[in-house]
């Protein structure tokens, strides 16, 4: 089926803090071509990560096979159960350096990293300074995927306890990773000297 099942998409797509047992991640995409102030739809539907292979590599593979027209736009709009991993970002921003016809844009569910870690804030500040516009999804993005990539036997999407809390804590923590370094390091100062 080209649309997602309910439970797979609540299941994978549920913006918990920490989402333990989660291990694949989904991706719905829309590929649409603009033309002057309109667009035109070409393509939507979802991926997993497939055996050794994560899904972003995956969506790419499949829409450098298209053979896009240099001389249009493009532009790309997916969401992810998770946000790329460093390396996905570097192939993602390798990926949009040789198509700048083409504008990204990534609502994520949960942000992929552990705390200890520094590879995968850096491979999203990458991915930014690339040119992908990356935000976490909000209930209005839900609402959309339900009623574009879900089957969902016309049900009307019904957000779960802390689903705006969620999207809150991890747009902040989002935001913080986004921050040039410098602009977080005067934000450390500002603190220290109000004893913060």
């Amino acid at each position: 089926s080209i649309l997602m099942q309910r439970r797979l998409f609540l299941y994978n797509f549920r913006n918990l803090r920490k989402a333990k047992g989660r291990r694949e991640t989904y991706l719905c995409y829309v590929v649409k071509r603009r033309d002057s102030a309109t667009s035109c739809s070409l393509d939507f539907g979802y991926l997993r990560n497939q055996m050794g292979c994560h899904v972003e590599v995956l969506f790419l593979r499949y829409i450098a096979a298209w053979d896009l027209d240099p001389g249009r736009c493009y532009r790309i709009t997916w969401f992810t159960s998770w946000s790329p991993c460093y390396d996905c970002a570097q192939h993602i921003a390798s990926f949009l350096r040789s198509y700048p016809n083409l504008t990204l844009r990534i609502f994520m569910a949960r942000l992929y990293f552990c705390e200890d870690r520094k590879a995968e804030p850096e491979g999203l500040r990458r991915l930014h300074k690339a040119g992908a516009q990356i935000a976490i999804m909000t209930f209005k993005d839900y609402f959309y995927c339900w009623n574009t990539f879900v089957e969902n036997r016309e049900q009307a999407f019904k957000g779960w306890e802390g689903l705006h809390e969620n999207s809150v804590h991890l747009a902040r923590k989002l935001r913080r990773i986004l921050l040039p370094l410098y602009e977080v390091d005067d934000l450390r100062d500002a603190f220290k000297i109000l004893g913060l």
